[in-house]
């Protein structure tokens, strides 16, 4: 494992801030379908956990190999 790597600030290079945005909307878009369809409960909380949870590392994966 490259601690280095994933222990440090990356700041955005040029075009990044554009793929973290489309991703961030594109995930919002998807949570808001699966919100809307389904009933609340610890199954919906845990769909809704994973999508960020999908954000935060399709991001780091931009920020530490772009």
């Amino acid at each position: 494992m490259n601690l280095e790597k994933n222990f440090t600030y990356h700041a955005p290079k040029p075009g990044q801030p554009e793929i973290y945005a489309a991703i961030r909307q594109m995930a919002h878009d998807y949570a808001n379908y699966i919100q809307s369809s389904c009933l609340e409960s610890r199954e919906l909380s845990i769909a809704l956990t994973k999508i960020e949870e999908s954000v935060m590392w399709a991001n780091a994966s931009v920020a530490r190999n772009g």
